[in-house]
């Protein structure tokens, strides 16, 4: 009797996603008792359990792992040049609203890239996932993944933009005028990435603060799908900043590498007004 195949790091991601969206799913079903952090920024139970759960799969690797509220707890390894970024319940604030939009991200990163993402959203059941073999969708249907289908990013002549033009950085209304956006599409939590990643919207521009954990792996799936992640000065989002705290800088995530370079630069201009 031959061995069953080795799981591959996208695999246990996925299967890790997986778990921990039935945590979640698991406190969205009840009261939701809600803590607030340090900084500000809300956490629940479901936070730290999904987490747990991520950790106790992806330990098999033997990669270190860069964890949202494991950093929230002042816990950070040593990273080396090949790691796994988890952001175990993106969207908080939506999870707390129960709109549906919060997501479990888990992404590889090697060399200061993402090279791997998986993007799941609980509440649809929907997964969007990225790696060397290009980008693929599917829904969660009793804990497997069903229907995956090939996922590529679209080009349009007016773009859709990921954005709110009324509630956004005062120059986001210049920048839909300039690039001549067609529509606004409203999402939260890294689904913005999988949009464009499966073509439904063109641009994301980011004037607001965002962490490493927030979109290491929706650039991975959209990066995976044809499209581009640049921060303003041109050039690549990368990752590993531990001497800023793993913040990131302003960026725009765009369906082509053309449209993301004309996006930073327009965003640069606007922002030196």
């Amino acid at each position: 009797m031959s061995e069953a195949p080795a799981l591959s790091l996208t695999d246990i991601a996925v299967n890790a996603a997986i778990a921990a969206a039935g945590v979640i799913c698991a406190v969205y079903e009840r009261p939701i008792h809600v803590v607030t952090k340090d900084d500000g920024s809300p956490v629940t139970e479901a936070d730290a359990a999904a987490e747990a759960i991520i950790i106790e799969h992806l330990k098999i690797t033997g990669l270190p792992m860069l964890g949202e509220e494991s950093v929230a707890a002042g816990i950070i390894p040593q990273l080396g040049e090949r790691y796994f970024v988890v952001d175990p319940l993106d969207g908080t604030k939506e999870f707390i609203k129960r709109n549906g939009e919060f997501t479990v991200n888990i992404a590889l990163v090697e060399q200061g890239r993402p090279v791997m993402g998986v993007v799941l959203a609980p509440a649809s059941g929907e997964i969007f996932v990225g790696d060397a073999d290009g980008a693929w969708a599917g829904k969660i249907a009793n804990g497997v993944v069903a229907g995956r289908e090939a996922i590529k990013v679209r080009l349009s002549q007016r773009p859709k933009i990921v954005a709110s033009r009324s509630h956004g950085h005062a120059a986001l209304a210049q920048l839909c005028h300039t690039l001549d956006v067609d529509s606004d599409v409203s999402v939260g939590s890294s689904l913005k990435f999988c949009l464009l990643a499966r073509g439904d919207a063109q641009l994301y521009p980011r004037f607001t603060p965002t962490c490493e954990w927030d979109t290491a792996a929706g650039q991975a799936v959209l990066e995976a799908a044809g499209g581009a992640v640049l921060t303003l000065d041109g050039a690549p989002m990368r990752y590993g900043k531990r001497e800023l705290k793993f913040l990131n800088p302003y960026f725009v995530a765009a369906a082509s590498l053309e449209l993301a370079q004309t996006g930073a630069s327009e965003m640069r201009r606007l922002i030196e007004l």
